[in-house]
């Protein structure tokens, strides 16, 4: 949080209910989509869309580890998500119970073969036989 060392002006409406309540007046996703990159810089654009991107999976049930392969989003991002969906305000939750949770992509489709989980434990090549050299 930056430090202030000049006191803010008091204003009737406090400055975060004041950016809610603009969000909230905002009425379509492109709307929202031009504030947002106007408001944010990229880094925290991506860092709010890193965020929600892991919540489906969250709630899906998926492990960190095939979170992070399949959004390529940092480990300690998805279990600050984790964190805040279990004992945050219930910001997450709410948009949620409002439907608004984008959708899970479907996984790939695998072309014959086992299915992923036939193989584990497999390593990935075969080693090469080894050759010994006999004397003769």
């Amino acid at each position: 949080m930056k430090r202030r060392y000049i006191e803010p002006e008091n204003t009737p409406v406090p400055a975060e209910e004041s950016l809610c309540r603009a969000l909230l007046s905002l009425d379509t996703p492109a709307e929202m989509q031009a504030f947002l990159r106007d408001l944010c810089t990229p880094a925290e654009l991506e860092a709010l869309v890193d965020r929600w991107r892991v919540v489906p999976y969250l709630l899906a049930g998926y492990a960190y580890r095939e979170i992070h392969d399949r959004t390529s989003v940092s480990v300690t991002t998805i279990g600050r998500v984790a964190r805040f969906l279990q004992q945050g305000n219930g910001g997450y939750l709410a948009v949620v119970a409002h439907e608004a949770l984008p959708p899970l992509p479907k996984p790939p489709r695998r072309r014959g073969g086992m299915p992923p989980s036939a193989l584990a434990g497999v390593p990935a090549t075969t080693p090469a036989p080894s050759r010994s050299r006999s004397k003769s």
